[in-house]
């Protein structure tokens, strides 16, 4: 593939700037692409003009129309000189992700372009669409208005997974303008879905791409009434309690059994394998951690043994799942947290006894951590409560009438019990932002369901309104 020139793109026309960075390939050291930079001055005077006002009066019927026809582009045609094939082969190249994995996200995306009804409908809670083309209108018998609370909606993007770009998708629909700011490995698929959606006839107004530093990327958030940010433990703190900001960390996301279905554990190794690993672990629904009355020996020793087959494959190899660091230093601190909470007694990893080498190792120019499972006595060991971008995930025992208790803030818990008296504890625990009742993966994901804030309700508030009888 020849060296590619990714633009900037300012109220959606191209944009060249004189500084641009390299984007290489994880494998080789060759350059993808070139992609333009841009300053946190320019993103701050670009962004005292934004407005709705191109996407305002587009009906929203109209706009999912469009969303459909980016969908159907998107994965078949040539977008901004790219081939689906040609997206595929430079994502995985800057990111290290297989093409399995890549082809699988550009499925999930695809499902956002087409599945937008049911989407709205989930996020809206059944409203009528046609009372935000007017602003208001009857919900049954009750009258109702919203109004947007931004003119752009904000998103600064991570390089994990082309997947979470699935999260700020409706905006448009919702009638908000975006303001991105890619990751510094994937800017390739927020790109091609700007791309997409201008081809299919959405304003080009409405679309903010801007490759940019940190400062850039403060400059986003300062400037966006609303904002997603994606980030670690330190960045959720850092916003806590600021409401013109979603933050997306750490998922801590769960596997819990009940008394009632832990003695039929080997039935749901591969369940919960697959909450691990799926997506090459790197989503924040992905489980990291599996609690369970008891068993929790036998469970770590069954885990470890299935995950233990996952093994580094060519980029090509359509069995592929895990995915190698785009920045191999990462992968180093991660290896050596591992090693260093190891330290504290109560832990062992019982991968280590399935494996003859590393957990990290070198591959075809890339840097891979294999599959861990960690065995914990104590849910106050350093590695108990940890999450890594590849699947790792700690074994956990505690009573069934503690686990609510014990496990933590969870973004996702799929929960396998019958029992109702701990449905009913699970139902009522603050620490689950969504729940699964019984045998689906953490990972499966329904587009009626939420499950990571709800953007509607971050984009629009509600007014009371009375209209004369």
């Amino acid at each position: 593939m020849k060296t590619l020139n990714l633009p900037a793109l300012r109220g959606g026309q191209p944009y060249e700037s004189l500084e641009k960075n390299e984007l290489k390939s994880v494998r080789t050291g060759e350059v993808v692409a070139t992609i333009s930079q841009v300053n946190a001055g320019l993103i701050r005077r670009d962004l005292r003009r934004v407005s709705r006002a191109c996407l305002k009066n587009i009906p929203i019927q109209t706009l999912i129309g469009y969303y459909a026809e980016a969908g159907r582009l998107f994965m078949q045609e040539r977008v901004g000189g790219l081939s689906p094939d040609d997206y595929i082969e430079a994502l995985s190249e800057t990111s290290g992700l297989p093409h399995a994995l890549v082809t699988r996200n550009m499925g999930k995306i695809y499902q956002v372009f087409t599945e937008l009804p049911t989407i709205l409908n989930g996020l809206t809670r059944g409203l009528p669409l046609e009372v935000l083309d007017a602003g208001s209108g009857m919900q049954g018998d009750v009258p109702v208005s919203y109004f947007s609370v931004t003119d752009s909606l904000g998103v600064v993007l991570p390089s994990n997974s082309p997947g979470v770009n699935s999260l700020w998708m409706p905006a448009l629909a919702l009638k908000t303008p975006v303001v991105l700011k890619p990751g510094r490995e994937e800017p390739w698929t927020p790109l091609r879905i700007v791309q997409s959606l201008i081809a299919a006839g959405v304003p080009a107004e409405a679309f903010y791409f801007y490759p940019t530093d940190h400062e850039g990327s403060g400059a986003v958030m300062d400037a966006c009434q609303r904002a997603l940010i994606f980030g670690d433990h330190s960045t959720v703190e850092r916003y806590a309690g600021n409401p013109r900001v979603e933050v997306h960390g750490p998922g801590w996301s769960k596997v819990v059994i009940g008394d009632d279905m832990v003695e039929r554990w080997p039935e749901f190794i591969d369940l919960m394998a697959a909450s691990i690993a799926d997506n090459g672990g790197r989503s924040c629904i992905n489980a990291s951690a599996i609690v369970v009355p008891r068993f929790g020996d036998e469970i770590a020793s069954a885990l470890a043994k299935k995950l233990s087959e996952l093994v580094p494959r060519t980029p090509t190899d359509p069995a592929a799942i895990l995915s190698g660091f785009a920045n191999p230093k990462m992968a180093e601190w991660m290896d050596a947290a591992i090693d260093e909470g190891l330290k504290t007694p109560g832990a062992e990893e019982t991968t280590a006894r399935f494996r003859t080498g590393p957990r990290r190792v070198e591959q075809g120019g890339s840097t891979y951590l294999l599959p861990t499972v960690i065995r914990c006595d104590d849910f106050s060991h350093p590695l108990a409560g940890r999450e890594f971008l590849f699947p790792y995930a700690s074994v956990l025992e505690a009573p069934q009438d503690q686990i609510t208790e014990k496990i933590g803030p969870s973004l996702v818990v799929t929960a396998i019990t019958e029992d109702p008296k701990f449905i009913g504890q699970l139902l009522d625990s603050p620490n689950i932002e969504r729940l699964n009742l019984g045998a689906i993966p953490t990972t499966k994901v329904e587009w009626n369901q939420p499950h990571e804030g709800n953007l509607f309700e971050f984009l629009y508030r509600r007014r009371s309104i009375q209209f004369a009888k």
